[in-house]
């Protein structure tokens, strides 16, 4: 199933780029190519603007629910929501053990007095 989700909101994402990509802007963006004039022949000047805005709001909404939707079912379940620093203190994984702790010693020199 969040496979299927996850492929559905890739397509999505794709879909909403190319449909953000058509829109004419102030510098014309890529409605100025065959696929913005393809749009305005079939919808006509001032409705494709409309049209695609519309889609890019009905793409974006969908994008949103479907992120939304995708980290909802994947989150881990609500028995594993502890810290797991305060999980690694209890078992006593983060100290280390002092049973076999052998530190290195300084050999002590005795200083002979010289008389």
């Amino acid at each position: 199933m969040i496979g299927f989700l996850i492929t559905l909101h890739a397509i999505i994402s794709l879909l909403l780029i190319v449909v953000v990509l058509m829109q004419a802007s102030q510098g014309g963006g890529l409605s100025g190519l065959s696929g913005g004039q393809t749009t305005n022949a079939i919808f006509g000047g001032r409705s494709a603007g409309n049209a695609l805005s519309k889609l890019t709001t009905y793409l974006a909404g969908i994008f949103m629910g479907l992120a939304l939707l995708i980290s909802l079912i994947s989150s881990p379940s609500s028995g594993s929501a502890g810290s797991v620093v305060e999980d690694a203190q209890q078992d006593g994984s983060l100290a280390p053990s002092t049973e076999n702790l052998s530190l290195p010693t300084v050999p002590l020199q005795e200083e002979k007095v010289k008389d």
